[in-house]
């Protein structure tokens, strides 16, 4: 802006001279009043700081931890961590967000070892540690990933060679439990051994870790296949890699599966990573990524079988990622399930259908295919955002066991323990 000034008073000087006109320049030259909107910034420097800041006039101007950030006047004032404003013991705001005045700027703002102090028009004072500032800046954030992974095909899942947990260490130990949950979160599926094959102690299992979700399925689930639900996982068919209840509007977080009897052959278990096929769609074509994130779908389940009718419609991109960071967190990807597509105009329709064919090349890939046989005693854990399943065709008797979890109580579980999640 103030460049711009310059320019200005550059070609005003030249205007002046072609028309011969005279100005005489004051002795002394008041440079704030030829540059209002100079820049000035605020330095701090010592061994353990390097800190530089500037007010402007509608937000505030922070560079520290090789981080240059920006934060609004009002949400400066709004994140107050005084007592008055904050609550520490119950972590819950105090002020009142609609009394702040939107046009309010500090009066004062004054830097103190590693704490800014911003004196506000009613004499209040808010103080922040700058870590604090850098760790919740929105561009603090954007650097930030949510939640670590490691994308996976079946050659790189196979040589981590990730360790089952054994039932007894699962239920007793929390180190037992941290184990598990830290390969859940890399991974996105694990296992647990020597499980006794029932569904009481497949039960007790799922809740050690989450409440366990309800559905239109029941709390826990006990399967054969009898077809006694309009679904094709009740067949002896295969089952083509999908994620559950794409038609739920928050599909579930995490599936078990325990196989309690199987008295024939086939039926191995289909696991494929979608975020590492995601992520191969984006590095090669990036436009038909952005366009998997955008375009809502609908997804259908109706069922009329015996005394079970049901009708639920979710709706959702097939990739959903947070705003601020482009970081994945949620793949919905069923084509049975997937309603009549009427939420966007034609051509935009085709060039998902290019798009939604990308996707389904890579996750179709064979070397992108992990194959497991379960077996009584091995329960299997998937998060069902990330990693999708299927399953071969079989013979013979097969009975399997499971249910659902509520995502947040897996991830609060997790975070308990001290992981990040």
């Amino acid at each position: 802006m103030w460049c711009h000034r310059l320019s200005h008073l550059q070609s005003r000087f030249h205007s002046l001279l072609k028309g011969r006109v005279i100005c005489q320049v004051p002795e002394q030259l008041n440079f704030k009043n030829l540059f209002p909107l100079a820049i000035h910034w605020h330095h701090t420097a010592s061994k353990s700081l390097n800190c530089a800041w500037q007010q402007h006039g509608d937000h505030f101007e922070l560079n520290y931890a090789n981080t240059v950030m920006r934060f609004d006047y009002v949400w400066l004032r709004d994140h107050c961590r005084s007592a008055s404003c904050y609550n520490s013991k119950t972590h819950q705001r105090s002020l009142d967000t609609a009394s702040v005045d939107l046009c309010i700027r500090p009066k004062t703002i004054h830097l103190d070892e590693t704490i800014l102090s911003f004196t506000w028009p009613d004499g209040h004072v808010t103080r922040y540690e700058l870590d604090w500032l850098v760790k919740n800046s929105y561009e603090g954030q954007k650097q930030k990933v949510i939640h670590p992974r490691i994308l996976w095909n079946a050659e790189i899942y196979q040589q981590a060679q990730v360790p089952s947990v054994d039932f007894q260490s699962f239920l007793e130990t929390n180190e037992g439990l941290k184990k598990f949950l830290q390969n859940f979160l890399l991974y996105g599926i694990a296992f647990v051994e020597n499980v006794p094959p029932t569904q009481e102690h497949t039960e007790k299992l799922a809740k050690r870790i989450s409440l366990i979700r309800e559905t239109i399925y029941g709390r826990m689930w006990y399967f054969t296949s009898d077809f006694s639900r309009g679904d094709t996982a009740y067949t002896k068919l295969a089952l083509d890699r999908h994620t559950d209840t794409t038609y739920f509007q928050e599909p579930c977080g995490i599936q078990v599966f325990h196989c309690l009897k199987h008295e024939g052959t086939g039926g191995k278990t289909l696991l494929v990573d979608g975020f590492y096929a995601a992520e191969q769609v984006l590095q090669k074509a990036p436009e038909e990524f952005e366009l998997l994130s955008k375009v809502p779908l609908k997804h259908e389940y109706i069922e009329n079988t015996g005394e079970c009718h049901n009708h639920m419609i979710g709706v959702g991109p097939v990739l959903n990622i947070y705003p601020w960071n482009k970081e994945l967190y949620l793949i919905r990807y069923n084509n049975y399930d997937r309603a009549v597509i009427n939420t966007v105009p034609y051509d935009v329709v085709h060039r998902w259908y290019i798009a939604h064919r990308t996707l389904t090349t890579e996750l179709r890939k064979p070397e992108n295919e992990l194959w497991v046989k379960l077996k009584p005693g091995k329960v299997l854990f998937i998060d069902n955002w990330r990693v999708l399943h299927g399953r071969e065709s079989f013979t013979g008797y097969r009975q399997l066991c499971g249910c659902y979890l509520t995502r947040d109580d897996v991830l609060n579980t997790a975070r308990l323990l001290g992981l990040q999640a």
